[in-house]
């Protein structure tokens, strides 16, 4: 290969390591590993030499490395060799902020920065958490303290904003206290290979990918205690978009993989693709518009779900006057999904929230509003488990009473927001161009509600729409106030 063209792929590849680093040991800027000396200037002073001196990396080695806020500079990798842990500190005085919000590693407007290795970031959340708790309760931190946890003052493990070409690599990265890994506004951005273990306090998200373009999340393990890998976009005037998400494993006491619970601006060329859900309380897919976002050219293949409280779950919303979300061309295909009849995160040290028990077992569902409506969706190769087994006790919803059924635009969207509904397997409601093609629904049990639910429908075909049911109903689409219906025998 000639070096014009091995260049231009280095580029194309968005490598943020600089081709000539040069490494650096930790050691070299007084920065101590017993765990015991606070080393954010020792830290700060590497990263800003290396910077001022034409990049490279910043090596740690088997040790101990306590440390509060850091900031990343251009041309800077922090490398983690095996053994090396940066811990962060258990003291909420000791954390900066990057516009509002406080971190332990933090980057704003810098490129080429990388943290990579084998090493551990370990953000001591819990302790944290409960010191910042302690400090507002004597008045000495000012937070609003929302079922008894602080919010806005809680720092994440890594927030990067409007930065270019970020490498995240073979890193874990555990106990945060609050989001884990957040991208906001980056370009280039590739996190291969890491591991969070963020399930230690509350509302611990794993990756949080917001307002970013072209980004690959690949290969990676998430444990986390809210949304395990969620896009979101936060700017009215941004986009969330080209991102792939490929081969990565993911538990969450919320959603596997999940974006727009933040949806101001858009979405569009969003990849998801061959990735595993398991022991999750929400949904293994949840795709909404409820901020007036725009999602477009939505590709999800081959994702495996066990265990897991729901299948598939689209929505739009207005949860601002006049600002209603768009929805359409999305393809989910290959999907094979097991949902339990018990709580598939029971156990778990913070289990998602137990509101809306007890209720029948909720259906996937695409759900859009009487002037939004979500359109074009395909699916195709899809097989669903279901327990079955649905009590009518738990508010029945007849069918002829289906229009009684709120829209609930304005809350926050999950799959559960209905409460009860009339399908056991899917339940669609204006919606436009729907496409079933070879999708397998399996109830273990009798249930007392259909199979699929429509409900103000524009056109919907079922090709090679296989049901299986104790007893099973004669005809298992139900359709509503919808037209175009066609259902191949």
């Amino acid at each position: 290969m000639k070096l014009s063209k091995l260049m231009s792929l280095v580029l194309l590849l968005g490598l943020s390591i600089p081709l000539s680093a040069k490494d650096y040991k930790a050691s070299m800027f007084g920065i101590k590993s017993d765990g015991m000396t606070l080393n954010t200037t020792s830290i700060q002073k590497g990263i800003d030499f290396i910077s001022e001196n034409g990049g490279g990396r910043l090596v740690f080695y088997v040790g101990r490395y306590l440390t509060g806020s850091i900031f990343m500079k251009d041309n800077v990798t922090i490398q983690l060799q095996e053994g090396a842990v940066i811990v962060g500190s258990t003291n909420p005085f000791d954390y900066q902020k990057a516009l509002k919000q406080p971190a332990l590693i933090l980057a704003y407007n810098v490129k080429n920065i990388g943290i990579t290795g084998m090493g551990v970031i370990d953000g001591q959340g819990f302790d944290l958490a409960n010191n910042i708790i302690d400090m507002v309760y004597k008045g000495v931190i000012i937070d609003e303290l929302i079922y008894d946890r602080p919010g806005a003052s809680r720092p994440f493990d890594i927030y990067f904003r409007e930065c270019t070409n970020v490498t995240l690599q073979g890193i874990t990265f555990k106990d945060p206290c609050a989001w884990t890994l957040v991208t906001d506004q980056c370009k280039n951005v590739v996190i291969d290979k890491v591991t969070l273990d963020s399930k230690a306090y509350w509302n611990n998200d794993g990756i949080d990918i917001v307002d970013c373009d072209s980004v690959s999340i690949k290969n990676s393990y998430i444990d986390a205690s809210d949304d395990g890998i969620c896009l979101k976009s936060h700017d009215t005037s941004a986009v969330c978009q080209n991102i792939y998400v490929y081969n990565n494993t993911v538990r969450s006491s919320a959603s596997g993989i999940k974006f727009g619970t933040a949806s101001y601006g858009g979405f569009k060329n969003i990849r998801i693709i061959k990735n595993v859900v398991f022991d999750t309380y929400r949904s293994a897919i949840t795709i909404s518009a409820v901020d007036g976002a725009t999602v477009d050219n939505i590709i999800v293949d081959s994702l495996k779900a066990i265990n897991t409280g729901n299948a598939i779950f689209l929505s739009i919303g207005e949860r601002q006057k006049g600002r209603k979300g768009k929805m359409s061309n999305v393809n989910i295909s290959n999907l094979y999904v097991e949902i339990p009849a018990t709580k598939p995160d029971a156990g778990y040290r913070y289990e998602g929230p137990v509101e809306d028990m007890p209720r029948n077992i909720s259906p996937a569902s695409i759900v859009g509003m009487p002037d939004a409506k979500i359109e074009n969706v395909t699916l195709k190769n899809i097989e669903i488990h279901y327990p079955g087994g649905g009590n009518a006790n738990f508010a029945k919803v007849d069918l002829d009473k289906i229009d009684s059924i709120p829209e609930v635009k304005g809350k926050y969207p999950e799959f559960s927001m209905f409460k009860e509904l009339p399908a056991w397997g899917f339940y669609i409601r204006h919606a436009k161009n729907i496409t079933f093609i070879n999708v397998k629904m399996i109830c273990d049990k009798p249930d007392f509600r259909m199979p699929v639910v429509l409900n103000d429908v524009q056109g919907a075909s079922f090709k090679t729409l296989t049901i299986t049911e104790p007893g099973g109903k004669k005809d298992p689409v139900y359709s509503h106030k919808s037209t175009g219906v066609v259902v191949e025998k």
